[in-house]
């Protein structure tokens, strides 16, 4: 990632070490940064969120990063799984190195005392809650600034990739062009993506292109 990186600014012709913030770019630059990013050996997991049909959602409004916390568990649910179907392929002792682009509101020990929870939960009900703590270990996770970085930079381009091929802009349109780029990023369980390297909630994919048919950039995937 760090040669990746590298390689896209002499690109983009920006000094070295220049944090790239992929929502800064214009659309020419985004190109090449992208095609790079879906070159790279990695495993990519995004959670969706369709706002207008969250159940309850005052619950949310009310509880500062509730939100944020549950789309967390559910990037995490799915980090855990990709290890579990690693282990014993790949070098490591099979837990995630969890590292969240630092904000310097965020309380990151509230994130750590939350997924200790979901593990007492997923050990009481793993059916419900369904985080793997053979990969997760709350006292592993820390938090980096976005620049010092390189894996939170490219993090930051595949997230805004998406967001961009689903997100209608002020002209009624999207731009699925950086999709294709990422695919082969995308984590998949025997084969499935949908659930497993793209998670859309709070309904299935179905129920949610029918009210945003734009959802329909990632389901041709």
């Amino acid at each position: 990632m760090v040669s990746c990186l590298k390689e896209v600014r002499d690109i983009l012709g920006k000094k070295p070490k220049t944090p790239l913030h992929y929502v800064d770019l214009k659309h020419e630059q985004r190109v090449p940064y992208i095609r790079r990013v879906g070159e790279l050996p990695i495993r990519t997991v995004s959670v969706l969120i369709y706002k207008p049909l969250i159940h309850e959602p005052e619950k949310f409004q009310n509880t500062k990063y509730l939100l944020y916390r549950y789309a967390t568990r559910m990037l995490l649910e799915r980090v855990s799984w990709l290890c579990r179907d690693q282990r014993g392929v790949s070098n490591g002792d099979g837990f995630a190195e969890i590292i969240f682009s630092n904000l310097s509101n965020m309380s990151y020990e509230d994130i750590r005392e939350y997924l200790r929870l979901l593990i007492r939960q997923h050990k009481s009900d793993p059916q419900k809650v369904q985080i793997g703590p053979a990969a997760i270990n709350p006292d592993r996770i820390r938090s980096v600034e976005h620049s010092k970085l390189a894996g939170l930079q490219v993090a930051d381009a595949v997230a805004s990739g998406i967001h961009f091929s689903v997100k209608v802009n002020r002209y009624r349109e999207t731009e699925p062009a950086y999709l294709p780029y990422l695919g082969k990023t995308f984590y998949r369980h025997k084969r499935e993506l949908m659930g497993y390297g793209i998670k859309l909630w709070p309904e299935d994919y179905d129920t949610i292109k029918a009210k945003a048919p734009e959802v329909e950039n990632i389901g041709g995937l």
